[in-house]
């Protein structure tokens, strides 16, 4: 009897630091995420893209989030539109490349997905418009964890982010809520991603338990606003007193006992945004009630990861009751490093966020974490998970896109076993297709047919021939040490090749205007660059990086500014204007289908 093929769980958290799980250091209870690693593999070199949604379009495609059409996120087309009015910077899962759910859907996988997509805001870019069977999604990139979003009945008040907007299997989806309970609106999305997909699973027929499954199940936690239940917060009460330096300490310490970074490491300096905020402010240079604001936070974004974990938990309990969890693979990531930013000092959150938040959140200390709260928690905390990294999201550097990955399968992979070698979340859609005996319509280096549409082969590697002991891969394991990976949003952007890793930044994101180089077998903080003392290497990753921008298209030039404007794109514009893309979702009841 043949054997059945695998199941895929594939779980990824939103702006989660290299550091906040258990197994990589974290003083944070998750005890389902470290079961994973302990009874499977734990990755300490896996690299995402610097934002959500770039990583998105690169996880569901296995090919560059430049080709993919997250080149440039949706939310800063409006910046430039005619520099962004390029193939591949559409600003959503484009039809140049075939999806994961849609390849593993036609080789007879059930496709299944609850939680944040931020793939495409029109109907037609929707999940169930890209392979998945069954389909909750979250489609813009945030919203409040408890569904209260009072601010979005004034159009004046919108400060950047879009209206609320769920859909489910192509239809809108509106969430009713308790708004009158003082701690419980009667949803909370972590919790109501898990208990939907466990859902999804028990309503499949007969014929569908038969079939193997893939499972999205992509949660908003811990991305801000930092909220959950007064239980999961209060666990953490005092733990974050002493501040975000000491956490740093302490996580640096966790990680060198643990074996994950040398005894010998120099962490980056941490870099604050801009001291004059309370979010950036040096610990002993706040107030008595700023520190108690900021540690507050700080619990709440722990008491996010715990409830996370205690979801992800529920989620393999019922695989486990079913007999279907040793069949499945199954990977935690996060898509990007920590986010870092100081929100209040933003153009594009607005002209004045304060006086939007102060009109409709109550801020007020003992109401931090409630669903009528708004808080984040800036560079310093975010520096403490990204450590010994150079800062955190939205920078090519390490501590934007190097981030914690573990994954399970324990009937044929090693157990308990930490892989350093260099991977990439472009590398997951080929390995899943490979264990699922499903074939990408391109081959490695020629474009093929899926639909109607010439799609790009995938630039990802899988992992199968490594983890099978098969692969000699040099130093990087994975991929050979000839084999290069750029990365490149906001102007920010990076190339590895082997230990080798150039950046360049500008002045104002913390950079030098130039290519710095790095060596991260010694230096995994980029602390020492070498681009002036190893000219010859340099130049090897120049001309590499010359490759890279032919081979997608990217489009590489002066930064851009920081402020959004929405509205000021053509009607016709590819990818066009958030906000008016969701009018034709706001107009359809629970029980239409999109146009």
């Amino acid at each position: 009897m043949a054997t059945k093929r695998p199941n895929f769980l594939l779980i990824v958290a939103d702006d989660l630091g290299y550091s906040d799980v258990g197994c990589f250091g974290s003083e944070i209870r998750t005890p389902n995420i470290d079961r994973i690693a302990r009874e499977g593999m734990q990755f300490t070199d896996f690299h995402a893209a610097a934002a959500c949604s770039p990583t998105r379009s690169m996880l569901m495609s296995g090919t560059d989030n430049h080709l993919a059409g997250v080149g440039v996120m949706s939310e800063q087309r409006s910046n430039d539109y005619e520099r962004w009015n390029k193939r591949g910077h559409e600003g959503y899962l484009n039809h140049d490349v075939a999806a994961l759910p849609e390849l593993l859907r036609d080789g007879g996988y059930h496709t299944l997905m609850s939680g944040k997509w931020h793939l495409g805001l029109k109907p037609e870019n929707g999940p169930s418009q890209r392979g998945f069977n069954r389909s909750f999604a979250l489609l813009p990139g945030c919203t409040n964890h408890f569904g209260f979003e009072p601010q979005f009945e004034n159009p004046m008040d919108f400060f950047v982010r879009i209206p609320v907007l769920y859909a489910e299997d192509g239809k809108r989806k509106v969430i009713e809520t308790n708004k009158g309970n003082e701690y419980d609106t009667g949803f909370f999305s972590s919790e109501y991603y898990a208990s939907n997909l466990i859902n999804y699973f028990k309503e499949r027929t007969p014929e569908q338990k038969e079939q193997p499954f893939f499972a999205f199940l992509p949660f908003s936690a811990p991305h801000w606003p930092l909220q959950c239940s007064k239980e999961d917060r209060e666990r953490y009460r005092g733990k974050y007193d002493d501040g975000p330096s000491a956490l740093r300490e302490k996580r640096i310490a966790r990680l060198k006992e643990l074996g994950l970074i040398g005894k010998d490491v120099k962490p980056h300096p941490v870099i604050p945004e801009d001291t004059a905020h309370a979010y950036a402010a040096e610990w002993e240079e706040m107030t008595d009630e700023e520190r108690k604001k900021s540690a507050r936070a700080m619990e709440c974004f722990a008491g996010m990861v715990d409830n996370m974990d205690q979801n992800i938990g529920k989620v393999m309990d019922y695989l486990e009751t079913t007999d279907e969890l040793d069949n499945t693979v199954v990977i935690f990531m996060s898509d990007n490093g920590a986010e870092g930013a100081v929100f209040e000092s933003y153009p594009l959150m607005g002209k004045d966020l304060i006086a939007v938040l102060k009109r409709y959140y109550n801020n007020q200390l003992d109401n931090i974490g409630n669903h009528d709260s708004f808080v984040w928690y800036g560079p310093r905390w975010a520096q403490a998970a990204t450590a010994p990294s150079r800062l955190y999201k939205m920078y090519s550097t390490e501590g934007g896109i190097r981030v914690p990955m573990v994954v399970r399968y324990p009937p044929s992979w090693p157990q308990n076993k930490v892989v350093p070698s260099f991977a990439t979340v472009m590398d997951i859609a080929p390995t899943f297709l490979d264990m699922a005996g499903v074939k990408h319509p391109a081959s490695q280096c020629k474009k093929g047919n899926y639909n109607g549409h010439e799609v790009y082969p995938m630039r990802g590697k899988s992992w199968v021939p490594f983890m099978s002991g098969g692969a000699d891969g040099g130093v990087s394991g994975i991929h050979g040490d000839d084999e290069f990976m750029g990365w490149e949003l906001f102007g920010r952007a990076a190339l590895r090749k082997g230990t080798w890793k150039m950046v360049n930044m500008p002045e104002d994101a913390f950079g030098k205007n130039r290519w710095e180089l790095f060596d991260l077998s010694v230096d995994p903080g980029e602390t020492n660059d070498l681009a002036e003392s190893h000219p010859e290497k340099l130049q090897e990753l120049l001309k590499a990086w010359d490759q890279y921008i032919l081979e997608t298209g990217t489009v590489w030039g002066e930064p851009v500014s920081g402020e959004i404007a929405w509205g000021d794109l053509p009607e016709d514009s590819v990818g066009g204007d958030p906000i008016a893309q969701t009018k034709a979702w706001m107009t359809i009841g629970e029980e239409q289908t999109p146009p």
